[in-house]
């Protein structure tokens, strides 16, 4: 009687392992396709010479001899892990930016590059591109990334010189922004970044409809 208690037991531990191998094998092997990630259809902006081609292709991790300033748009489907990222990227030069607005339409949030490294004229110029653009209709309740690009040049200002230069506390006052310092130096520091903006993203999909 002992023997055969004991052989049960030995079948039991066996079938035991047997499922759990199988529980294993279930989870790891025939599990479903993950769900999809969200996508959101941004719009990418600054002058030339930011380095909006650049931070772009590098997240998408392109090959740094390919890089070729945009001319007139280019649109790049920039993969995170919770959201992939449709980045339309106008060119920054004098004879485009006067159209940036014709590609404003369905743009879930924007992306706004500027050289922290730039000349006093170009600063000044950045600044009114990025006043208008907070303040466009088609922009004005949107999510914005503003990156301060070229930290490591020498002539980079601070993130704090920036945001008094450019007045976005009062202008932008209860619009939703992040101004960051970036440069191709440290890209994991620019992920984080556009891993905050995935985040105002993702409220704005929660809040309520307006009526």
């Amino acid at each position: 009687m002992d023997y055969l208690t004991m052989s049960e037991c030995i079948q039991l531990s066996f079938a035991v392992c047997r499922i759990g191998i199988y529980t294993c094998f279930r989870a790891l092997c025939c599990k479903g396709p993950p769900p999809p990630r969200p996508e959101y259809d941004l719009v990418c902006i600054g002058l030339t010479g930011s380095g909006k081609t650049s931070l772009l292709s590098q997240l998408c991790s392109e090959s740094p001899e390919n890089i070729v300033s945009t001319t007139g748009f280019s649109i790049k489907a920039v993969p995170f892990q919770n959201a992939i990222l449709n980045v339309k990227e106008l060119g920054g030069a004098d004879n485009i930016r006067k159209y940036w607005s014709r590609y404003y339409q369905g743009s879930q949030g924007v992306i706004f590059v500027l050289d922290s490294a730039s000349s006093e004229d170009d600063l000044e110029t950045a600044r009114n591109e990025l006043h208008s653009a907070l303040q466009h209709p088609q922009l004005c309740t949107l999510p914005f990334l503003i990156l301060a690009n070229h930290q490591d040049k020498p002539a980079a200002r601070s993130v704090q010189e920036i945001k008094k230069y450019f007045e976005l506390e009062p202008l932008a006052r209860g619009k939703r922004w992040i101004l960051k310092p970036c440069s191709l130096d440290d890209m994991e520091a620019v992920k984080d970044s556009f891993s905050l903006l995935i985040n105002l993203l993702e409220e704005r999909d929660f809040e309520p409809s307006r009526m």
